[in-house]
């Protein structure tokens, strides 16, 4: 495979792509005498809370021109992934698609 500049959707061939992360947390507030939340005393204020806990996560290359996402997991960003590692995951992902709606 030769090295490319961009990394392309297999589907529409567009180079607007876009890597993204999703994740769902939990917040929790301890119900005491002047507020919920320990760290709130005059109102709620969703950023003071006392506990979080992070329920799910979803990392997914998206196509921006057909909305095809292709899933992925970068667990650290080193200089080997470049365009064409990136591109090789997508690969491997669109096919792994087709195979199983087939």
């Amino acid at each position: 495979m030769t090295q490319t500049n961009s990394v392309v959707c297999p589907v529409c061939n567009s180079d607007h792509l876009i890597l993204k992360y999703q994740a769902t947390y939990e917040y929790s507030y301890v119900i005491d005498s002047n507020a919920p939340g320990i760290n709130n005393t005059e109102e709620l204020l969703p950023h003071l809370y006392d506990n979080r806990e992070q329920k799910d996560t979803k990392q997914f290359i998206e196509c921006s021109s057909c909305g095809t996402s292709y899933p992925c997991y970068f667990d650290k960003w080193t200089e080997r992934i470049n365009t064409e590692t990136i591109q090789k995951a997508i690969q491997s992902a669109f096919h792994a698609k087709k195979h199983l709606s087939t």
